[in-house]
Formats: structure tokens, sequence, C-alpha cells
């Protein structure tokens, strides 16, 4: 069946950073949040960045809401071992980056990353888990408090609230046939299946399916996401026929040939960076750099 609502990803590309639009990324970080959530800016950082090699496998939108709190929303595609890794390299680069020279430590902004993915990421069996910070005491096991006046100089109750805050959606995880259990699910069951059903009541969902749909895009985004979807199919077709390749070749003409072939190809046709086809082919960074290297793709 031919989707009718165009993918998150790409609304998140050419969409979503519209002031105009910022009511669908509001709706859906305040079901996320349980709370009623207001983005005043979508901030260009170092950590949203697109390169010349960055093409669909990961997206993001990096938001500032009305409580000066950054938040990144993340869309992955592709497995990534050390994506845990780069969920805490993120957040860290934002916490610096967002600091002026010379403010003290309480000027530190709140951050929280919303990642959404679309690969088996580490082993649970649920589709949406949250990660904060907290201090429990290793013999007396109670959890450690800020004082009064803390509170009241920070205007925060707990000390989770300084820490960054990381949300990882697992959409195949989600059983969109089961009953709602809550009204973000009915995002969930949007990310996983490209449909928002009439009956969905979660906060501006339905301006989403409005303003998402298909035909009431203008000719030119519409064009436009035609190319994204095709490039994105177009790629993964190289990643796994470069997987593909590589274990039958193996097999006949040796494992070390067959490696930097896949490497090569997933470099220059895919336009894969290094640190992405080590993921992907499970191979050493090391091993990759000296492929390219001897190839003359890299200095």
């Amino acid at each position: 069946m031919e989707r009718k609502l165009i993918t998150f990803d790409w609304a998140i590309k050419r969409i979503l950073r519209d002031k105009a639009n910022f009511n669908i990324l509001e709706g859906f970080l305040s079901e996320l949040l349980h709370e009623d959530i207001l983005i005043v800016e979508i901030i260009e950082s170092e950590s949203n960045k697109e390169t010349e090699k960055d093409k669909s496998n990961r997206v993001d939108i990096l938001a500032k809401d009305s409580r000066e709190a950054l938040v990144l929303i993340e869309v992955q595609y592709e497995r990534e071992f050390d994506f845990f890794h780069r969920i805490l390299y993120g957040s860290s680069r934002l916490i610096t980056q967002f600091i002026k020279e010379g403010e003290s430590y309480g000027k530190i902004r709140k951050v929280i990353t919303v990642s959404i993915v679309y690969f088996e990421l580490g082993s649970g069996e649920d589709y949406l888990y949250k990660g904060t910070t907290q201090f429990r005491g290793v013999h007396k096991k109670d959890i450690l408090k800020l004082t009064k006046s803390q509170q009241k100089l920070f205007s925060l109750s707990e000390i989770d609230e300084i820490f960054p805050e990381h949300y990882i959606i697992r959409t195949g995880k989600f059983d969109e046939n089961k009953e709602m259990e809550e009204r973000f699910d009915e995002w969930v069951y949007f990310l996983k299946t490209g449909e928002i059903r009439d009956d969905f009541k979660a906060k501006n969902i339905d301006l989403a399916k409005k303003r998402l749909d298909i035909l009431n895009l203008g000719e030119e985004e519409r064009d436009s996401y035609y190319v994204y979807m095709e490039n994105l199919r177009y790629e993964r077709s190289l990643v796994e026929a470069a997987l593909f390749d590589g274990m039958e070749k193996g097999m006949e003409e040796g494992v070390n040939k067959t490696k930097r072939e896949s490497v090569i190809k997933l470099y220059n046709r895919a336009g894969m960076g290094p640190t992405s086809i080590a993921n992907v082919l499970e191979m050493e960074i090391d091993f990759i750099m000296r492929v390219l290297k001897e190839e003359g793709l890299q200095r």
C-alpha cells in the first residue's frame, strides 16, 4: 500500500524546521515528556549540521524550548554498535557548546535527547526507554537530594533535572496491533507505520496528519520527497549488496580482499564515512582508514 504521509525523518529535514510547523514537534514532545512543551527556536549546532557525506541514514534536529532546555531529536536507520556512545558524545557536546566562557556551572542547559531507531539497539523487550542520572547510596540505598537552598537557587526539585535525559524509541519493538496504552503510543504508531488513524487523540497529531499528507505538499516538496525516499532505498540496497557480496566472495577469493571491496563500495557509491562503514560491516575503524588511505580516498 502506498503511504499517504511523509516519513518523520524527511519532515525533520524539510518541514518541521519551519516555525509555522513547530506545533507538530510540540505535540510529539509534550506526549513523550508528559508536559506541555513550547518550542521557541530550531538551532543549527555543530551536532546537527549536515555534511557532504550525510545522506539518509541519520537525520536530527535541535530545538530550544521555553525553559531554555535543548532537545535533540534524531532518527537513525542503519545499525551502529557504538550508538549509545554517540548519544553520550552528542549530549556532552551540546552542554559545552551552549555555555559561555566564564559562566558558572549553574548556567549549564538542560539537555534532552530523543533517539528514534529503526534497527535492533541493545537487548530489551520495551519500545520506549528513558535514561536519567541518580545518585544512590552504596550502603543506605537512599537517593541523594538537593538541599532546600539548591532547589531555590536553581529552581529545581531533583538532581536528575540537572543531568541530560535520554529517550530511546525502538520502533521495531512496538506492536502496532495492540490497544494504545497511552497517547504517545499514537505517535509511535505513526513512526512505525506511516499512518495516523482518525480516532487518534494525541496532542497535535491531527495537525501532523494534515501537514504531512503527501497530497498537501507543493510540487517541489513532493518531488524532493520522492527523490529522498529513492535515495534511501538505494543506499539500503547498497549496504545489503555489500554484505551479501562480502559473504559470497569471501568464500571464493579470501576474506581480506572482499572486505576491502565492500569498504570501497560503501565509501564511493553510498557516500558513507569511515565510522558508518565500520559499524555496518562490523570491522575495526583502523582497517577502514587504512584501506581508504591505500586507495587514495583519505589522507
